[in-house]
């Protein structure tokens, strides 16, 4: 039986609190080997703290088993067969080349490939060697975080916001670099941005207060590509919801009183919550399937 076959994600029933605060609420989830699955939410609905679960950081309720291991209790296994890019980089002291013969040894995955990762996303490791992961910038951090990701023989990859801090040409080489493991490995994918990974994943899951909403599974992978022309009348001008529409991509005019643009169509629920905040100013909302070419 191949790496991949055993390679799923299933938690049944997982909750975990923080000094009383229920941050995942008894979540049910499947994710069979080979799927690539976009884990949406706003800030706070509970997706760092279900990676955190998958990862065997957290003691939590409920049951966690990835490829069919309990990460709390079998985690050196998991974690040899997973590759994790984090939001947030850790504070490590160590070289960057110890980092990577650390990597490398840990996951019995050869040194040289998480170099060529690298190399690619506009990152030489060599002239870095000695210097302390902690003191290289934020887009230096990431790229390094992701070659130790996909540098390895991992069949299971779990990315929160993984394209944070990276220029816009390290960005487009990272999408390649998931596209190329996409017949091989098994994704789970947290961003606030769902179109940039639309073309990788078929099912969408979304988090609201640590309950899952929304578990679609897309048989038309180019429908979450899709987008919707959208425009927003208010009753007078506010600062607020200019940025909070600006956030969207939408363009300001009339003096601040309408807004036009686009938003992605599977994000269409999570614009509508953005938009419900400020109900009592909206005087007209229009959205309307944009129209593709099928050329």
């Amino acid at each position: 039986m191949s790496a991949l076959a055993t390679s799923g994600i299933r938690l049944q029933e997982l909750s975990k609190s923080f000094r009383g605060n229920r941050v995942l609420d008894a979540v049910n989830l499947e994710i069979d080997p080979g799927e690539r699955v976009a884990l949406v939410g706003a800030n706070g609905a509970g997706k760092t703290t279900l990676i955190r679960c998958l990862l065997g950081e957290y003691t939590h309720d409920g049951d966690v088993a990835v490829g069919g291991l309990a990460p709390r209790t079998q985690r050196t296994r998991v974690l040899q067969r997973l590759g994790f890019v984090p939001q947030l980089p850790p504070p490590l002291k160590m070289p960057v080349a110890q980092l990577l013969d650390f990597a490398a040894a840990v996951c019995a995955s050869p040194r040289e490939r998480m170099s060529q990762v690298s190399t690619r996303l506009g990152l030489d490791p060599g002239p870095l060697a000695r210097q302390p992961f902690e003191k290289l910038s934020g887009g230096q951090k990431q790229k390094l975080l992701i070659s130790v990701a996909l540098g390895r023989d991992a069949d299971v990859l779990i990315l929160d916001e993984p394209a944070a801090n990276l220029d816009p040409e390290a960005r487009a080489v990272f999408f390649e670099l998931l596209a190329e493991r996409a017949a091989r490995s098994t994704m789970l994918i947290s961003s606030h941005r769902l179109d940039e990974v639309s073309s990788l994943v078929h099912r969408v899951v979304e988090l609201d207060q640590g309950r899952v909403v929304l578990d679609d599974r897309i048989a038309d992978a180019g429908s979450l590509g899709s987008r919707l022309t959208c425009r927003l009348q208010l009753s007078r001008a506010n600062a607020a919801v200019a940025r909070a529409l600006g956030a969207w991509g939408l363009r300001e005019a009339d003096g601040g009183r309408v807004f036009e643009g686009s938003v992605p169509g599977p994000d269409r629920l999570r614009f509508l919550g953005t938009v419900s905040r400020y109900a009592g100013l909206v005087t007209s909302l229009e959205l309307h399937e944009a129209e593709r070419s099928d050329a």
